[in-house]
């Protein structure tokens, strides 16, 4: 099976190295720019497939980490690959579980072999090395898979950073090298992406990528931002890496992040995005709008009977209900709250990139990028 995706280039912002694209998996056609929900444990949180189907989401994510210790790979590869388990039709990317690893530390022991860390579930002791990264990946069955990185704290120094690239691109030969040696489980192929790591030092980042784009991946991530350091560096890095990854490969954002954003990193080149913050702002009682976000928690919205949660917005929620209802249901703990807020939430994101391809393809992308983020910068009070 071809271990390349069918990437093309559609159209380039005159004014940015913002770009639109489509690519194709075995599930899906995904048309860049694209925002891809976060699905950690096999769902998308209070989101059913149907209702993402609906939202036109075309790729979905999953994480590694998580679905290793609950309910296990072995359990998934049985079952016929995440896409049976969960009920998805669409793309589905796994990352490698990387960033969850380094997040614990404190508890973990990193050497050149991999890591060796503690569930968070049960404190049993687990090994991920390049090598059980992309089997447990092929066992997921996800159409696109990451490989294994070191990703560096913010706080981290020069030495630490230089470090975990030269880590992250022996992990990424690993990786590329037992991918090609696994059998694809599930009867399509699965591609592997590289992730470029450096922290906010341009020196790191542009070896990083250099030397991964050399191994000749289908596609390339951006990883270890938005992990402490300061918008303007985030912008600027996301850039300045981006610019250095080929023009005919999709270029990844990851966990990447408000409205806002995203606009200012489809500016800068890159294609897909992924975040938490639709699911885990909705469970918080915030909605993204395109006035800003609204807080339902907010007592002037008691009586809000004639407004949604964003005025315009086609969403099922927007179309039927009022703040004032979705407000009861969250101040109530009632579950339909989150739903509908979640049900928001995911839809803006998907209709923002999708404005941006539009946008893009009909050569207005600067003009619409610069009104869409002086709406969504008015931010409504909280009471």
């Amino acid at each position: 099976m071809s271990d390349k995706l069918s990437f093309r280039l559609t159209a380039s912002d005159a004014s940015s190295a913002a770009r639109a694209a489509t690519f194709s998996t075995a599930h899906s056609t995904v048309e860049t720019p694209v925002f891809m929900p976060v699905g950690t444990q096999a769902t998308v949180k209070s989101m059913s497939p149907l209702e993402l189907r609906q939202c036109g989401c075309p790729i979905i994510l999953a994480n590694t980490y998580h679905l290793h210790l609950r309910p296990g790979s072995a359990l998934i590869r049985e079952a016929g690959g995440l896409h049976k388990f969960e009920g998805w039709n669409g793309s589905i990317l796994t990352d490698s579980g990387g960033f969850q690893v380094f997040s614990l530390r404190d508890i973990s022991k990193i050497t050149d072999d991999g890591v060796e860390f503690q569930s968070h579930i049960d404190g049993s002791r687990h090994f991920f090395s390049p090598e059980k990264v992309m089997e447990i990946q092929h066992d997921l069955g996800a159409d696109i898979i990451m490989a294994f990185d070191e990703c560096p704290p913010s706080s981290a120094d020069a030495a630490k950073v230089k470090a975990a690239v030269d880590r992250t691109l022996i992990w990424a030969a690993r990786c590329r090298e037992h991918h090609h040696k696994l059998h694809f489980h599930h009867g399509y192929s699965q591609q592997l992406f590289g992730i470029v790591q450096g922290g906010v030092v341009e020196e790191h980042r542009e070896r990083c990528a250099r030397e991964l784009v050399a191994m000749d991946f289908p596609g390339y991530a951006i990883g270890g931002l938005a992990v402490g350091e300061s918008m303007e560096a985030m912008y600027k890095v996301a850039a300045f890496t981006a610019g250095k990854l080929p023009q005919d490969k999709p270029r990844y954002l990851m966990g990447v992040g408000t409205p806002i954003d995203i606009l200012e990193c489809i500016s800068a080149g890159v294609d897909m995005f992924d975040c938490v913050l639709p699911t885990r702002n909705a469970r918080n009682g915030s909605a993204f709008t395109s006035r800003g976000k609204v807080n339902i928690r907010n007592a002037a919205y008691t009586k809000d009977f004639d407004h949604p949660l964003d005025d315009g917005c086609g969403c099922y929620a927007c179309s039927n209900f009022s703040r004032a209802y979705i407000r009861h249901l969250y101040m109530a703990g009632e579950i339909l709250a989150i739903r509908l807020m979640t049900l928001h939430n995911i839809h803006f994101y998907m209709e923002l990139a999708r404005g941006a391809r539009e946008h893009i393809l009909d050569g207005t992308f600067g003009e619409w990028k610069r009104e869409m983020i002086a709406e969504m910068s008015i931010d409504e009070p909280d009471n």
